[in-house]
């Protein structure tokens, strides 16, 4: 069953059409990649889904429930959460913390609570504190939890944007670029954790890569995307050995 449908989007600026036609199927569970050259429309696609854009035309259902052009956080609400090319930690928070910000769409607690101190506020704390390290256990950070997340190395810090966009609780998890800013060895461990991560949170990934051994390793199946157009869709290995997607990289 697919959880993610999208059907004919499109946007444009001013007059440039930055995504025209494009339509894709993810079913549930799968590791899906998104790659094409610098400019393609990759993260305008990813602005789309994500509700920072309105599309000017199409559709996007996730699971069977059409959220197109709706806001940021009724689509994260929906279960959509991504992480960014650019690492957007608050950097200035623990560890611990950040992850807690992404719990909110499970643990709430009025705002007189929260002022007064009541009950409720220690319970619901403590609740997101327990749910929090147990995420951080899942990616190795739960003996850094009480430092800041400035203070990670950039591998962990990649990890601690996915486990706090976990902490959403979402059916679809959007990857941007996850492997930047990587040496090999990091990569390695990304793909390791990627895979757990889908694993064991019964999680559907669409992910955007540059990285062609971290793509051909994980994902399933591709589209190529090319000065905003579907240039090709399909398994992995078919895709990747596609004479025009060589061309569209190499600009032969």
């Amino acid at each position: 069953m697919a959880l993610l449908e999208i059907k004919n989007l499109g946007i444009s600026f001013g007059g440039l059409r930055a995504v025209d036609n494009f339509s894709i199927t993810i079913e549930k569970g799968q590791l899906y990649g998104l790659i094409g050259p610098n400019g393609a429309g990759k993260t305008t696609i990813f602005n789309l889904l994500t509700g920072v854009y309105k599309p000017n035309a199409g559709t996007i259902f996730l699971d069977e429930e059409n959220i197109t052009g709706k806001k940021t956080v009724d689509i994260n609400r929906a279960g959509i959460a991504r992480t960014f090319q650019n690492i957007r930690l608050f950097k200035e928070l623990s560890v611990l913390d950040n992850v807690k910000t992404g719990l909110h769409n499970s643990f709430q607690y009025s705002t007189v609570a929260g002022i007064l101190r009541l009950p409720k506020y220690f319970k619901v704390e403590k609740e997101m504190d327990e749910r929090a390290i147990e995420l951080l256990k899942v990616f190795g950070l739960d003996g850094e939890k009480d430092i800041l997340a400035s203070n990670l190395p950039y591998g962990k810090q990649r990890k601690l944007e996915i486990a706090r966009a976990l902490a959403t609780g979402p059916k679809l998890l959007l990857l941007d670029e996850p492997a930047a800013g990587m040496n090999p060895n990091e990569t390695s461990e990304l793909m390791d954790t990627i895979r757990f991560v889908r694993d064991n949170f019964d999680m559907t990934i669409l992910l955007i890569e540059h990285d062609m051994k971290l793509v051909s390793g994980i994902c399933e199946r591709l589209t190529v995307l090319n000065f905003g157009q579907v240039l090709t869709q399909g398994k992995t290995a078919d895709v990747l050995n596609d004479p025009e997607v060589i061309k569209a990289y190499l600009g032969e």
